[in-house]
């Protein structure tokens, strides 16, 4: 089990349209993962619910979005990180 919160940055960075975000969890959080444009609008949720403590990884396929830069942000309890993805078709 993780000693602390982590996102990891989404591999591969560019990708096309496939691509994967890791995070970690000391304990059970409700954990809420979501995507957003360059201007701040919310695409997507990624992930939303409950989540045991650990490794998790999230596989995701993208390819309804347009070629652009993205950022997706974790909340689990009071951890928030952001991170910046690139879709490139």
């Amino acid at each position: 089990i993780p000693g602390t919160y982590s996102l990891s940055q989404n591999y591969p960075n560019p990708f096309n349209p496939s691509t994967r975000i890791e995070f970690a969890l000391p304990k059970g959080e409700f954990v809420e993962i979501r995507l957003y444009d360059i201007l701040g609008k919310e695409v997507a949720i990624l992930a939303n619910g409950n989540y045991n403590a650990g490794n998790h990884l999230l596989d995701l396929n993208l390819s309804y979005l347009s070629s652009g830069s993205y950022f997706y942000r974790i909340n689990a309890g009071q951890f928030t990180d952001t991170k910046k993805l690139m879709l490139m078709k």
